[in-house]
């Protein structure tokens, strides 16, 4: 039996959380699902140039952890990007750290965005 998935802490959500072509036809249905903790390793690690260390502490998982939804997502970016797909980012395990944890030191730089939230296995 399989361990159940562990919540990450998510400083944010994203301002935005549909992506795709400008010149393609009408949208025919076809997207890649990123889950929001996809979208924050992504934020942490190449746009705020953390390492995967730093990543795991604040989103309180192991540094391994974080390595493998950092690969999954880099490889959805790659497939949105080459093959002119739409990527959507929502779900996942996840908590937003509103109120229990330091907001100086997870602060993402954006006012946060109130949003329900699903945890998906």
């Amino acid at each position: 039996m399989a361990r159940p998935t562990k919540t990450r802490r998510v400083c944010c959500l994203p301002e935005t959380n549909l992506f795709g072509p400008l010149n393609r036809r009408p949208f025919d249905g076809s997207q890649i699902l990123m889950t929001v903790e996809e979208y924050e390793t992504i934020r942490l690690i190449d746009k705020e140039g953390l390492m995967q260390e730093e990543c795991a502490e604040r989103m309180d998982v192991a540094r391994t952890t974080v390595q493998r939804i950092y690969i999954s997502a880099r490889k959805k970016l790659a497939d949105a990007v080459v093959d002119g797909l739409t990527l959507k980012i929502e779900g996942g395990s996840y908590k937003l750290c509103d109120g229990d944890c330091d907001h100086e030191y997870f602060h993402c730089g954006r006012r946060r965005r109130q949003r329900q939230h699903r945890n998906r296995i």
